[in-house]
């Protein structure tokens, strides 16, 4: 019964036939065709089966070493090998470093190899299900942009991050080590795939602050339903790059399983070359790494057609950080603390009130643009000093009655009553007029009238005189 476990299929066909010609339901002749055999073999087979019974049913070499076989000495230097300098490498990675070495080994012998030492272990990982996404057509159709936070130096130098870019169509990558994920950095990685490359139709890239504006928008973009966007958002809509948010990272599986790549291989790439800092890793990636790497993993599109856009002039100007200020009244413009004087050339734009973009790039160098028009200023040390508004004149104190006293001539000659007595003798001749009428309230008697007399008056209007 141990003999039939560890017999081939074919062996155990065998074994069916030579006990049917056992019990005589065969003769050997109908054996030999029913196994594909010859007389001459058929009887050799049943002879064997009657000598040794099913063992004897077994291909002789069963259990003896290959004749293409590594040799013990091989096998036991390569193990050693890959336990001294590659003992993290995977079996297809280790395989293609010691072929550097001339140590030539199948990846799959080293994985079994390794499995039998026990320095390796299966790793089984749980299924998700996922909807299979066709690639793009062809290339530059859309690129896919990601930042791998990882330890690249493995405590050796600094913390950094390797910004990926790869196409979704040829899996041609393009790579650069930051110190962080910003938005200068995603600056510069499509500045230099557009140098290489060309501007891409869409960019594919995930829901970071660099790419999404979680906030609320202006009032005129909430009612023109516009979403609000970040600088880099702004900057692919000048450039006409569409910007596609992820709404997952297996979305853009491409890229990730680039950077799971990148953190297997480009790591101990690094290590082995004892690189340590940024320049140096961003010279290697530049001109030893990328190239192996595209020319390992590349792979052909449906179309030979090239779909990336022309760089167009104001590229730089583009991938910059701008904002809208409103020019003062004395011709200034604040922004970021920082004050500029427009200079007089501009006076026939009438710029006071108006809305000003004022734009810093990435080199530092600050911009002032009105309508496409670029504007000449000058930097102010501080902020210019306002007029000052004249203070206010401190109200009069109301004016009060003045009365004399007792003792003041005024009272004592008895002037004032003389004129008071005058005054009202004078009112009473002027009640009643020589015109019969009251005076007038300027106290002129009133003028007098004809009485008897047809006051002829001419009516208002037009009128004709009858002949």
């Amino acid at each position: 019964m141990k003999g039939i476990l560890t017999m081939s299929e074919q062996e155990r066909k065998r074994v069916g036939i030579m006990v049917s010609v056992k019990v005589g339901e065969l003769s050997l002749v109908e054996a030999a065709a029913v196994l594909g055999l010859c007389y001459r073999q058929i009887k050799r087979v049943w002879r064997r089966y009657r000598a040794q019974g099913d063992a004897g049913l077994v291909h002789r070499l069963r259990g003896q070493p290959g004749q293409r076989r590594k040799s013990p000495e091989l096998r036991a230097k390569i193990l050693a090998r890959y336990a001294a300098r590659y003992p993290d490498f995977g079996p297809t990675l280790a395989a293609e470093y010691l072929a550097k070495e001339k140590l030539l080994v199948d990846h799959e012998t080293l994985r079994r190899w390794l499995l039998a030492e026990k320095q390796r272990t299966v790793r089984r990982r749980r299924q998700r299900h996922r909807q299979w996404r066709e690639r793009k057509p062809c290339f530059g159709v859309m690129v896919q942009l990601d930042g791998s936070h990882h330890d690249w130096f493995e405590g050796r130098g600094e913390q950094c991050v390797l910004m990926v870019m790869v196409d979704d169509a040829t899996n041609r990558v393009w790579a650069q080590f930051f110190e962080a994920e910003t938005t200068h950095a995603s600056y510069d990685m499509l500045e230099g795939w557009a140098h290489k490359y060309g501007l891409p139709q869409s960019l594919y890239v995930d829901r970071a602050g660099i790419y999404r504006c979680e906030g609320l928008g202006s009032i005129a973009e909430q009612i023109a339903g516009q979403e609000p966007q970040t600088q880099f958002g702004r900057a692919m809509r000048q450039l006409s790059v569409e910007l596609i948010l992820a709404n997952s990272p297996q979305a853009k599986g491409r890229v990730e399983r680039i950077n799971g790549v990148l953190q297997d291989r480009l790591v101990k790439a690094l290590r082995l070359r004892g690189i340590n800092d940024l320049e140096k890793a961003n010279a290697y990636l530049r001109r030893t790494y990328l190239p192996a790497h595209n020319r390992k993993f590349q792979v052909e599109p449906a179309s030979r057609a090239d779909a990336h856009q022309t760089v167009p002039k104001g590229l730089n100007e583009s991938l910059s950080w701008e904002a809208e200020r409103v020019v003062q009244r004395d011709w200034t413009v604040t922004c970021e603390g920082q004050w500029y004087q427009l200079d007089k050339c501009h006076e026939a734009l009438s710029l006071a009130g108006k809305k000003v973009i004022v734009r810093r790039r990435r080199d530092g160098s600050v911009q002032l643009e009105r309508g496409g028009v670029k504007l000449q200023w000058r930097e102010l040390a501080a902020r210019p000093e306002r007029l000052k508004a004249k203070p206010a004149l401190t109200p009069k104190a109301p004016r009060t009655e003045y009365k004399p006293g007792t003792n003041h001539p005024w009272r004592t000659q008895q002037i004032g009553s003389v004129r008071r007595t005058m005054k009202r003798r004078h009112q009473e001749t002027l009640v009643v007029g020589a015109s019969g009428r009251p005076p007038l309230r300027s106290g002129l008697p009133a003028s007098p009238t004809t009485r008897g007399k047809t006051n002829h008056r001419r009516p208002r209007g037009h009128y004709l005189l009858s002949s």
